[in-house]
């Protein structure tokens, strides 16, 4: 990312997002992280910045694809094409097949440029030339996938991993899978919460539309709004005066099924960036003790500027690491909140390029998330809860880890909750929330009650 913001052509959106998916792809960046620090470098103005985003994000959505229709136009196989380069020619091939208001013309001459411009190979922007080409050509036709293996075909059609698709397949069959995969490629709404303690939710619509916010009531949840059409949410006086946070509607509904109510210590054992904190400590009408802890030090930083912004003095942060024992803690809280380090493969919409992570690593989270529920499990008084939850939709992560733990803890049973409609009871105390059917991340959530 050195040569971001030094030498980029000024306002040149597709630059920035081909140096970004580099980025992501060579040195193992994340995209909204790589994304927004090259916009802010470069000075990129409200409709470029939404344009680099669109790019970035749509390339990775549909990069499998792509790649599978560059193959088909290419004398080079894409395996051996310079990082740039191919993804020079990805964003040209995701401007002509996603994106209708792009002149071909245009979505042709600046891969071309780039390649010529990052390319060690002077014969690049010739092949990057002649490739889109012959796509835009071909672009009422285009390359049919076979459909004889479904899990091929839907790795392909969606552009997620093949092991990643036998997951989804083998826990929701063919039809379900399909239509998660395709909500994973969808566009989700940014959610906020309403700090209800500092204004009510039409006091903030209305100071939403009178700053140009696209907003409107979540359909279901209370207290909650959706935000539609982008633009920088930090900005709005509603965010830096403390009225709202950023917080998806399953992370939300996570805090109600854990039901804190005011008087009560509370721990948040892997807080940050503090939104379940937020929402504990607003449940509890600022009243009684939210300690909220992570094992970062800088994301402690990010929980005190967050509940200090939102006016929230009973949240107390500290950096710890939930699997460690800490001696003061045992039988010291009324719930414990354990949102665990986890795969993330439930927020792919957010967050494109987690699908392409290398599953050989996920191996060893169910490890560590069984490790931290042992350890904070101790936290809990007698007749207390203990909220287990994650942001990933694989079952060796969640109902084998919760089951687990009930085996080895007897003292523990899981406890019914109750939910807004359309979700509604939780009869088992445990719920998947998924994208495709929910409208939310794909979360888990499992309540779990300690005997007296």
């Amino acid at each position: 990312m050195g040569r971001v913001g030094e030498d980029i052509m000024a306002g040149n959106a597709r630059e920035v997002a081909l140096l970004t998916l580099s980025a992501c792809e060579k040195q193992g960046a994340w995209s909204d992280l790589a994304l927004k620090k090259n916009i802010h470098s470069v000075g990129l103005d409200g409709r470029d910045a939404a344009l680099a985003t669109r790019l970035c994000f749509g390339v990775l959505q549909n990069r499998m694809l792509l790649d599978f229709y560059i193959g088909k136009f290419s004398s080079v196989r894409v395996e051996r094409m310079e990082n740039r380069v191919l993804n020079a020619l990805r964003l040209g091939v995701y401007q002509m097949a996603f994106l209708t208001r792009i002149p071909v013309s245009a979505a042709v001459n600046e891969s071309v440029t780039l390649s010529r411009k990052y390319s060690k190979n002077p014969r690049s922007p010739g092949l990057v030339n002649g490739i889109l080409r012959a796509v835009s050509r071909n672009m009422d036709h285009l390359p049919l996938i076979e459909e004889k293996d479904p899990a091929r075909y839907l790795s392909i059609r969606y552009s997620h991993p093949l092991w990643l698709v036998h997951e989804f397949l083998d826990a929701l069959g063919e039809k379900e899978a399909e239509r998660l995969l395709a909500t994973d490629n969808s566009e989700p709404a940014t959610v906020a919460q309403i700090n209800i303690l500092r204004a009510s939710t039409p006091e903030v619509l209305n100071a939403l539309a009178a700053e140009g916010a696209d907003a409107a009531p979540h359909p279901w949840l209370p207290d909650c709004v959706t935000l539609t059409g982008g633009g920088d949410l930090e900005q709005l006086s509603v965010f830096r005066d403390g009225r709202l946070y950023i917080q998806d509607a399953a992370a939300r509904l996570a805090v109600m099924a854990a039901a804190p109510r005011p008087g009560m210590r509370v721990l948040d054992a892997c807080a940050a960036p503090g939104g379940k904190s937020f929402g504990t400590a607003i449940a509890m009408g600022d009243r009684g003790e939210v300690l909220s802890c992570d094992i970062h030090p800088h994301k402690k930083k990010l929980i005190d500027a967050g509940a200090q912004r939102l006016g929230l003095a009973c949240i107390r942060s500290a950096v710890q690491d939930a699997k460690s024992p800490c001696a003061q803690w045992v039988d010291a809280f009324d719930l414990v909140i354990a949102d665990v380090p986890c795969s993330g493969l439930g927020i792919i919409r957010k967050k494109p390029d987690i699908r392409y992570k290398e599953p050989g690593p996920l191996a060893g989270l169910p490890a560590v998330q069984r490790s931290i529920l042992e350890n904070v499990s101790a936290y809990v008084k007698p007749g207390g809860a203990l909220l287990y939850c994650t942001c990933t939709l694989l079952e060796r992560e969640n109902g084998d880890v919760v089951s687990w733990f009930l085996d080895a803890h007897p003292e523990y049973h899981t406890e019914p909750f109750e939910l807004p409609a359309p979700i509604g009871r939780a009869a088992e105390g445990r719920l998947t929330l998924w994208p495709h059917i929910h409208g939310t991340d794909g979360f888990y959530i499992a309540k779990l009650r300690r005997d007296l």
